[in-house]
């Protein structure tokens, strides 16, 4: 299969109820920047990276693309994917320029791509080519309920409609002030009943200290994990606040490399392995990942369902993935959507990783790539 065009694309998605809010993004639309791929024999794949819309930023990612990493793969053999994924990760002039961030997230789109177009070339779903189902059901949990931008009633009264439609878990957002968040919390768990999983997410923004005093007022209402409580990359407070709280850490969507898992790891800091295929490099990336969090025997919650596509093929094929989180704000735009049914996430059924844009949002959503 060998690959004759390259090109990037962007696409802006308006997500529910207009504008969202978490500790530290506010966002209206979600950005699906992206790579098409063409083999020879005129098959397309497609893939992309996840961010907030911002125009100037997804043109960079989207040049990336085109400028940097496509020449390096037009006359190259689709169906070799880690020997390209190889050769766009280790380029000693790329790596010299970025190893996170808009080099990963343009590697990200193409590799999703390749797998993609191999898939479609297998006439397979991607789940399959990636080794078959391993689950008979993905559990589902809504966080598109929980955000901080809504207010204490709406947000009991979502959590409670979320559990008649079928969800058998609930993730909502914290990181205002803490006491705030207690309240929001309480609540929300009275609402629910002892038998919903209930998560809390910080987005990184509280210090250990208001870490430390969430997670004792929080304790009686058995909280299924605390994800991102501090910044991103601080491996050390996380370790400290594993060891020194009984509620599990998750952590993984704003880490670009599986380096940086493998040091939470290491030292403890994590409980929950959070991946995204949109910020590593890809499903080679995440695979790995993926593989190393079940040599540690950690179970694997991949970030978001239908906000990359891809994670819902990984949650049926990798036995390390437990469940998968549901924010429906892209799913429409795609072939062949994720979709939840009774809680559970459909397992796929057309060849390919399901994310082919369809026309409509092709029309409705792009963006020009500058």
């Amino acid at each position: 299969m060998k690959i004759t065009e390259v090109s990037p694309f962007i696409l802006h998605v308006p997500v529910t109820g207009n504008q969202i809010a978490d500790s530290t993004h506010t966002i209206s639309h979600w950005g699906v920047v992206g790579a098409r791929i063409v083999s020879e024999d005129g098959l397309e794949g497609f893939g992309f990276a996840g961010t907030h819309a911002h125009l100037p930023g997804d043109q960079l990612i989207a040049s990336c693309i085109r400028d940097a990493h496509a020449p390096l793969l037009l006359g190259e053999d689709a169906r070799d994917r880690r020997r390209l994924w190889l050769k766009l990760a280790r380029h000693p002039a790329l790596q010299w320029i970025g190893r996170a961030g808009v080099t990963t997230l343009s590697l990200a789109a193409i590799d999703i791509a390749l797998w993609d177009l191999n898939a479609k070339a297998a006439g397979v779903p991607l789940w399959k080519l990636l080794g078959g189902q391993v689950r008979d059901k993905v559990r589902a949990y809504n966080t598109d309920i929980g955000w901080l931008s809504i207010d204490d009633e709406a947000l009991v009264r979502g959590a409670q409609r979320a559990v008649e439609d079928g969800f058998t878990g609930i993730k909502i957002k914290v990181g205002s002030t803490v006491d705030r968040d207690l309240r929001r919390l309480a609540a929300v768990r009275k609402a629910i009943g002892s038998s919903v999983t209930l998560a809390v997410d910080g987005n990184g923004k509280w210090s250990l200290a208001d870490c430390l005093r969430f997670c004792r007022g929080a304790q009686e209402h058995d909280v299924f994990w605390f994800e991102e409580p501090l910044w991103y990359d601080d491996v050390a407070g996380h370790a400290e606040l594993a060891r020194a709280s009984s509620i599990p850490v998750a952590l993984g969507e704003q880490l670009y490399t599986a380096d940086a898992f493998s040091e939470f790891i290491a030292q403890r800091a994590i409980h929950w392995v959070q991946p995204d295929v949109t910020r590593l490099g890809g499903i080679t990336e995440t695979w790995q990942v993926c593989e190393m969090a079940h040599g540690f025997r950690l179970p694997v919650a991949p970030h978001a369902g239908e906000m990359s596509q891809v994670h819902v093929h990984l949650n049926y094929a990798h036995p390390a993935c437990e469940v998968l989180e549901y924010i429906p704000w892209i799913a429409h735009c795609f072939t062949d959507p994720a979709r939840v049914e009774d809680g559970f996430f459909v397992l796929p059924s057309l060849p390919g990783a399901g994310t082919t844009p369809t026309q409509e949002a092709w029309a409705q959503y792009r963006q020009p790539c500058a």
